[in-house]
């Protein structure tokens, strides 16, 4: 395994022919996958496909594959679940994102109220992960994954919990956050519609391999948007995941 640290050029994160096997399992075969700064790429598959570990091996959470990982910086990571600690109120929840950082207290606890402020919930620093709605805790998730202010975030399903009408609350402020700060995204989900919605290109991984790529031309124009090519995409990425209309 190789690991490289590229700044400041067109890649965020990037894995180059990685293989990984869990005993006797080939989980990922020969995958090569690259997201540039400012791209959103959505990675989609079954379940049991591998995509979660795709994440973990960009995020440097599994170690043991070959091939090349390139990053840049440490990557940020907002899971399904938010994972706050019951125990820690939301402003010490968000500053734990700032744990490889060796900066003052003071500058911790002001990043982490700008991050909090940047997600809508300013005003709940010190509020108890436990009071908070399903919406509102993913909010803290992502302000947790932001405040290092990474240049790759990485999303493990992470609107798969919440309502319909706060999913699409949540993508919208992801999509803020995204304009704004100009990372590379990597998200995976299970939702097509999610995919075409949010990205510039899609990945199907099949059985541990990249089995298709779809750009979206017309990327996160509005669904309202006549030219917008969202029923022909969205039959394209059913028909490589094996679903029937």
């Amino acid at each position: 395994m190789t690991v490289t640290s590229e700044r400041r050029t067109g890649v965020a994160g990037e894995l180059r022919h990685v293989d990984k096997w869990y005993g006797e399992h080939h989980v990922l075969d020969d995958v090569s996958v690259r997201i540039g700064h400012g791209e959103i790429v959505a990675l989609i598959g079954r379940s049991g496909s591998g995509k979660s570990t795709v994440l973990r091996v960009l995020a440097g959470l599994s170690t043991d594959h070959t091939g090349e990982r390139v990053v840049t910086g440490p990557p940020a990571l907002a899971f399904q679940e938010p994972r706050l600690f019951p125990w820690r109120d939301v402003r010490t929840n968000v500053g734990y994102g700032l744990t490889r950082s060796r900066l003052p207290a003071a500058e911790r606890t002001a990043r982490a109220d700008r991050a909090l402020a940047d997600v809508g919930l300013g005003d709940r620093g010190t509020a108890w992960p436990l009071t908070l709605s399903g919406g509102q805790a993913q909010r803290v998730s992502l302000a947790r994954a932001l405040v290092a202010e990474p240049e790759l975030l990485l999303l493990d399903e992470p609107f798969g919990a919440l309502d319909a009408l706060t999913r699409l609350t949540m993508r919208a402020l992801l999509l803020t956050l995204w304009r704004e700060h100009g990372f590379g995204v990597l998200l995976v989900t299970h939702d097509v519609d999610e995919a075409v919605a949010l990205a510039d290109r899609v990945l199907v991984l099949d059985e541990g391999r990249v089995s298709h790529e779809l750009v979206v031309d017309d990327a996160r124009r509005s669904p309202s948007d006549p030219s917008r090519n969202t029923e022909r995409y969205r039959a394209v990425l059913l028909d490589e995941l094996g679903v029937e209309l």
